[in-house]
Formats: C-alpha cells, sequence, structure tokens
C-alpha cells in the first residue's frame, strides 16, 4: 500500500487529463503513477463543480454534527427515563 500523498491540484490536474482530453483513466494513471482506484475515486471527488462540491462537504460537516448530536440526545433520555424509573420505585 502505497502512502504518497498528492496535492488537491495535483489531483484536480489529473482529474481535468481524464475529464477534458479524453484520456483514458488507465493511461493517466500509468504516466503519473497512480493507480487507477484512486483516479477513479479523485474523478468523482473533483469531477463535480467546486461549488457543488463546496456544499456535499458542507452538507456532510452538517450531518456529523447532528448525527453527534442526535447520539448525544439520545444518551441524555435514556438517562432520564432510568431515573424517572428510579424515582418511581422510590415513591411507589
Amino acid at each position: 500500500m502505497s502512502t504518497a500523498r498528492f496535492t488537491e491540484e495535483f489531483k484536480l490536474e489529473a482529474v481535468k487529463q481524464i475529464t477534458e482530453h479524453q484520456r483514458s483513466v488507465a493511461d493517466v494513471a500509468k504516466r503519473l503513477g497512480v493507480s487507477t482506484h484512486s483516479l477513479y475515486a479523485w474523478v468523482k471527488r473533483y469531477g463535480k463543480p467546486s461549488e457543488q462540491r463546496q456544499q456535499e462537504s458542507n452538507e456532510a460537516t452538517e450531518l456529523r454534527r447532528l448525527r453527534s448530536e442526535v447520539k448525544r440526545l439520545t444518551e441524555e433520555r435514556d438517562i432520564l427515563k432510568k431515573a424517572a424509573a428510579y424515582f418511581a420505585r422510590e415513591s411507589g
């Protein structure tokens, strides 16, 4: 498994060769020394307009925040249920 890290600019240029210059993924992968799997992932991510990528990034961030909040609220609810059951037994 390669530990090579590529800049976003490098990835965008690689995607541009595929999308705008109509070169095959295999050809670009071979010339740049990158796996075809990586290139397909880059095309999926960077092949969209930057505004759309930014919107999807913002939506993903919001989704992570909301999931975290749901988890916290669920835990709080469960604690309150247990407390209510405990006090119901104590007073009864």
